[in-house]
């Protein structure tokens, strides 16, 4: 039976199809039926193969874990690290890989990251000094997500080697979720050594990897690229209202407490009461702005992901599951644990 066709608009967020059609080329290599899994999906042709078409997080997440079933490789993720292209990121891809260095490339692949995904849980980073790329916590772990860190790690170990002809481009990988018993599946993949139940997710390029020039560097080529990321990157931003900022920093910080009106501002260089205004102009408050984020975060935890009542608390940034029930019961006058069932029961 098909899957059900997802929200127009989804508080976890989305990224771009292209991603999904590299998951799709994967698990074709590994033997798996694609056109079962497009039909159960509703994933035509053309969708996958335009550049703007966007699928939820948790409908891709539904994929993957469809795939991996399909395909019987836990590991699905290296396969799809190891086709992917630098057009699979979208402009910004093909800017990076026209960079003067690998430095450069990884600098304008994070810059320009919100083009191709937009995730309530948070934005991949880059730390030139430590020639660190890091990619945001997804807690919590579980078999629907596992792919998707070891996916984005993995291609962006690729696009080193694709742009430096090297192989041996890392010095080491980080990976938050604990070992799932494939340590030696992943050293070999990674050649480098891995590190499982990590502080973070992230790969260390190696110095000379970090300083070396792309067989395709093109100064023109890449101003040219890297200036068309910038008009598309401001002309999402230029929509964004006050309140879509914070709601933006928001969402990331909610996990396991409640973030401040101070830490906000901050975040966005102003100060609480000029924050404050700005949103009272808008017709909101911060209090009202974090109210209707949790509820909305709410509504999609439940009807789109199996995570746990206490794991939706946690991610709310609720002190107790207890709490967070109180709020969902003054949302909408049920539990949130009836409001699963009801979704269930209609699917």
């Amino acid at each position: 039976m098909p899957e059900n066709s997802p929200p127009k608009q989804n508080a976890l967020g989305d990224i771009s199809l292209l991603y999904a059609a590299v998951l799709l080329r994967a698990t074709e290599a590994e033997g798996g039926n694609i056109d079962k899994l497009k039909a159960r999906f509703r994933l035509d042709d053309a969708a996958l193969a335009s550049a703007d078409a966007r699928i939820s997080i948790p409908r891709f997440m539904r994929l993957g874990h469809a795939a991996i079933t399909a395909t019987g490789n836990p590991a699905l993720g290296l396969r799809m690290g190891a086709l992917t292209r630098p057009v699979d990121a979208g402009m910004a891809g093909l800017a990076a890989e026209t960079a003067s260095s690998v430095r450069q490339a990884f600098r304008s692949l994070i810059r320009y990251s919100l083009l191709t995904s937009q995730n309530s849980r948070g934005e991949p980073s880059v730390d030139e000094f430590q020639r660190t790329v890091r990619f945001y916590s997804i807690q919590p772990y579980n078999p629907y997500n596992y792919f998707v860190v070891d996916s984005i790690l993995a291609a962006w170990t690729q696009l080193a080697r694709h742009i430096t002809g090297r192989y041996d481009v890392l010095e080491k990988v980080w990976i938050e979720y604990p070992s799932i018993g494939l340590d030696d599946v992943f050293e070999s993949w990674f050649r480098c050594p891995v590190e499982f139940g990590a502080r973070e997710n992230a790969i260390r390029l190696k110095e000379s990897v970090w300083r070396q020039s792309p067989s395709q560097a093109h100064e023109g080529m890449y101003e040219k690229l890297s200036g068309v990321c910038e008009r598309e990157l401001r002309q999402i931003r230029k929509g964004w209202s006050v309140a879509d900022r914070v709601r933006h920093l928001l969402t990331p910080l909610l996990r396991g407490e409640t973030p401040t009106l101070e830490i906000l501002a901050a975040r966005l260089g102003t100060t609480a009461w000029t924050l404050q205004r700005q949103l009272s102009a808008e017709g909101t408050g911060f209090r009202q702005l974090l109210d209707d984020t949790r509820k909305q975060l709410a509504e999609d935890y439940l009807k789109e992901t199996d995570t746990s009542l206490a794991e939706i608390a946690w991610l709310l940034g609720f002190a107790n599951p207890p709490a967070f029930h109180k709020a969902y019961q003054r949302w909408h006058g049920t539990s949130p644990g009836e409001r699963r069932k009801q979704i269930r029961s209609d699917s």
